[in-house]
């Protein structure tokens, strides 16, 4: 089983592909890379991990953060990532920080039936 790394941005629309890609596959691990609105408004029904971030922070900044965060959490080499949710900075903070980390990518999408790798 995969483990899964979602952007939750606050742009309106895309939680509810988040949830969808959460629901719609069964994942060995759930992390969550948000902040305090996400976490408070967001509500999932499987197991998972909020990372709380502060969005304001500039990239280099944002990608430590995640960096530290996540670090030892992560069980295997790779991992599913999904990005439709978030800003650019914030993609390329969570891209930036698993790549220093070692970790492989796959990025997946929810395709309206099923989850698929892009």
């Amino acid at each position: 089983m995969t483990e899964l790394v979602v952007c939750l941005g606050t742009g309106k629309g895309t939680w509810i592909h988040v949830a969808k890609l959460i629901s719609e596959q069964e994942w060995e691990k759930i992390f969550l890379i948000t902040n305090d609105f996400g976490k408070e408004k967001f509500d999932v029904q499987k197991p998972h991990e909020f990372i709380l971030v502060d969005p304001n922070k500039t990239v280099k900044e944002l990608t430590e953060e995640v960096k530290t965060k996540i670090t030892g959490k992560i069980a295997g080499t790779e991992v599913a990532i999904n990005i439709i949710s978030g800003t650019g900075k914030e993609h390329t903070a969570i891209i930036g920080a698993l790549l220093k980390l070692g970790v492989g990518i796959r990025l997946v999408t929810y395709t309206g039936t099923d989850v698929q790798e892009v």
